[in-house]
């Protein structure tokens, strides 16, 4: 039975992502508002502006319903801003978003928009290197010991997985390099 995965449609590149997941065997769905989760088994929450991501979420009720997903053990995938509104923890930031995942990021670490850059990556699951695509790109400056680091760029923590919840620092829908999104595909068919 097909997977159905819901791509957070507030900001950011969602039918990039709504693609890369059906290029990966899932069937997918826009989720704008608190009711389009119903009847999902995971959720991608993409890049985009993480401020202004959550100013939207909190007016369209979706922070205290993607909690709620979450606790009932629907897996998350987060990339790029999607990764800072999963952290625990942001660098020089009192309030955290969702607060999924025992990691600290910072924002903006690798430069502005025009610092944007590709690299080769040694990304654990896979046997072949990873294009990475960084676009205002945060990292992880601190994981949790229940937290599995995927991949690092120079010494710094740019994908890691804790369980059901799965990050990225770069943006795996910006390539025709399905293997992050077929990763998360399996990790939801696992936990569904």
């Amino acid at each position: 039975m097909t997977v159905k995965i819901g791509v957070l449609a507030v900001q950011g590149a969602v039918s990039e992502h709504v693609r890369a997941l059906q290029e990966s065997g899932a069937e997918t769905a826009i989720v704008k508002r608190p009711e389009e989760l119903v009847g999902l088994d995971g959720i991608v929450l993409p890049g985009g502006e993480s401020t202004t991501m959550r100013r939207l979420m909190e007016k369209y009720g979706l922070i205290d319903t993607i909690r709620v997903f979450a606790e009932q053990g629907h897996p998350i995938f987060g990339t790029c801003a999607g990764l800072i509104l999963m952290a625990k923890s942001i660098d020089g930031e009192p309030s955290p978003h969702l607060q999924l995942m025992d990691i600290d990021v910072k924002r903006n670490a690798f430069g502005k928009q025009v610092d944007s850059f590709e690299a080769s990556l040694e990304l654990k699951p896979f046997a072949e290197p990873y294009n990475g695509v960084f676009i205002r790109a945060p990292y992880i400056n601190r994981v949790a010991k229940n937290v599995d680091v995927l991949a690092t760029y120079e010494d710094h923590i740019v994908a890691c997985r804790q369980d059901r919840f799965l990050v990225s620092a770069f943006h795996p829908e910006l390539t025709t390099d399905w293997r992050l999104h077929r990763y998360f595909v399996e990790m939801v068919t696992e936990y569904r």
